[in-house]
Order: C-alpha cells, then sequence, then structure tokens
C-alpha cells in the first residue's frame, strides 16, 4: 500500500500560514534527504537496540532505522531476538513455528546463514527471524555451555563469510533483562536507547545503564552506549520539550538531534508488513528516520 505526493497547493495558497511553513519544511527536508551520500562504516557495526521499559519504540526504531540505511545503500541486518517476532513482521518475513529462526541459532547448533531472510523491503536488508519457540530459550538457555556468547558466536562466523560484507547488524531485544538480552549485549558493540520523550522516560534507565556495565565489566569490554534516539515526540507539549531536555543533557555526546515524532504513520506501518520508510516514505516519521539514519551513518564514519 504505497501513498502519493501531497497535490500542489492551490493558486491563493498563502504561504506564511503555519501549515505552509511545515510543507515547506518537509520539502526541504524530503529534499536534503535524497541528495545525501551517507558514508559506509570502515567496519560492521553491531547495535543492540534495547530498553527494558516497554513501548518506548524499541521494534519500530530497529526496523525504520535499519530500513532506512538499507534504502540509502547500505547491507543490514536485523536480529529478531524477541519472542513476539514484531520486527520479523514488520520487515515482511515468515516467522510462524516452524519456520528455521534465531530459536535454532541460539538453542541449537544451526548456522546463522541457514536462517536468514531477505527483506521484501529492500534489496540489502536481511533479516534473523524470530518464532514463539523463543519463548521458552531462556530457560533452555540456562544449561548450555558458553550461555552468553551463543548469539555472539554465531553472528562473528556469520559476518566472517559474507560477502559483500554487511554495514550493520541491529539485534532488536525483548524488554526484559534475561539471558536473550544479556547474548545481544555480548554480540554487539554499540548500544542504542531509544527513549519515549513521555513522563517517567528517564525512570529504568540508571538500572539498564548499571547492567551494560555489568556486562562490560565481565562479558564485553568493547561495549558502549553509543546512541540515544528520542521518540514519540510530541512539539505541541512542555512535557516532551522537557524531556528531550534531559535527555540531552544527561547524554550530550550520545543523544541523536534528530527526535522522532509521535505519529500514526509510524504505528500503521507493522499492520502492513512494512516499515514505515517503505509505506509512507515522504511522511514526517518516515524522514524522521531516515534522517537519524544519516547522523548514525556520518558519526561512525
Amino acid at each position: 500500500m504505497k501513498h502519493h505526493d501531497a497535490p500542489a497547493a492551490p493558486a491563493d495558497f498563502d504561504s506564511t500560514t503555519p501549515l505552509a511553513r511545515e510543507l515547506a519544511d518537509l520539502t526541504r527536508r524530503r529534499h536534503q534527504v535524497e541528495i545525501t551520500k551517507l558514508p559506509k562504516p570502515p567496519q560492521t557495526r553491531v547495535f543492540t537496540v534495547a530498553n527494558q521499559k516497554g513501548g518506548v519504540g524499541k521494534t519500530t526504531t530497529a526496523v525504520n532505522l535499519s530500513a532506512a540505511l538499507a534504502r540509502h545503500g547500505a547491507r543490514v541486518l536485523v536480529i529478531d531476538l524477541d519472542p513476539q517476532g514484531n520486527a520479523s513482521t514488520a520487515l515482511g518475513v515468515e516467522h510462524r513455528a516452524e519456520t528455521a529462526s534465531v530459536y535454532d541459532v541460539v538453542v541449537g547448533e544451526t548456522p546463522m546463514a541457514d536462517v536468514v531472510q531477505p527483506s521484501p523491503e529492500f534489496g540489502g536488508l536481511f533479516c534473523v527471524p524470530a518464532t514463539i519457540h523463543l519463548a521458552g530459550a531462556e530457560i533452555e538457555l540456562v544449561s548450555l555451555v558458553a550461555r552468553e556468547q551463543r548469539l555472539r558466536t554465531a553472528l562473528n562466523e556469520f559476518l566472517e563469510a559474507s560477502t559483500p560484507r554487511f554495514d550493520y547488524v541491529f539485534i532488536d531485544c525483548p524488554p526484559s533483562l534475561g539471558l536473550l538480552t544479556i547474548n545481544a549485549f555480548v554480540a554487539a558493540r554499540e548500544v542504542l536507547i531509544p527513549i519515549q520523550c513521555e513522563y517517567y522516560a528517564l525512570e529504568g534507565l540508571s538500572q539498564l545503564l548499571r547492567n551494560i556495565e555489568l556486562i562490560e565489566k565481565h562479558l564485553n569490554p568493547k561495549l558502549r552506549v553509543s546512541t540515544i534516539l528520542l521518540t514519540m515526540f510530541d512539539g505541541r507539549t512542555n512535557l516532551a520539550q522537557q524531556v528531550a531536555q534531559d535527555v540531552r543533557s544527561h547524554f550530550p555526546a550520545e543523544t541523536l538531534d534528530t527526535l522522532i515524532p509521535r505519529s500514526v504513520r509510524i504505528s500503521e506501518a507493522p499492520s502492513y508488513g512494512q516499515s514505515v520508510i517503505s509505506y509512507d516514505t515522504n511522511s514526517p516519521g518516515s524522514l524522521s528516520y531516515l534522517e537519524a539514519a544519516a547522523e548514525i551513518a556520518r558519526r561512525g564514519a
């Protein structure tokens, strides 16, 4: 389901109204996104998208940043590590119970290459799907050897054998800190934390940062929080402005300039098995994810 560009403005259109300014701004941003050439990272960047608070736009962020980077020509892999499989759904890949999935990689010995599927969204975008079997993986992992490193080992083998190489990997975690999330942190180099611009946004963040610190100390010394993305931003409320300001003052270097707005289009897209990037390319939500992806690419070059 594709949406068409807005019709041209009528002759008596007043270009000084707020709506006109907003349309002019969208047109300028759209043009900027179209002409932007993104640098490729010198080596594969592996991100874990994490926040122990549910409903902050974690999966949405993983899916749309991946799609945005793939649209710009990057090769991107999304690993869906959430038993709900929402990232798999949004990327349009098969993840029924009998589908070979990340469960077979982490709990079994299946090579990742055997479960990776291309996403119909964009060439260069791939997904390791999650199935309902993953719900029991936490318990099954407990008794396995090197239980925290299983995803890292499988991912490294896959990346080493991949030609052409992948530019980005995004791991979408469940919203709890269990062995699956620990596997994601151990497999990644960078953590991307989406924070919603709402009341209690920073609640749980210090706990998350402490957990990341523990993982860094004991299991993965290369892990760091590199990126914080403000999501569900509603510019009309003082609260959203205040939260954005607080996050920026605490994390000036990590917080992206781009804000992701609250948007119906962003929420609708997954029900069509699409990212907002392909569902409605010219919407403000899509442009914001394209801009955030460009910032991430430039920071890593």
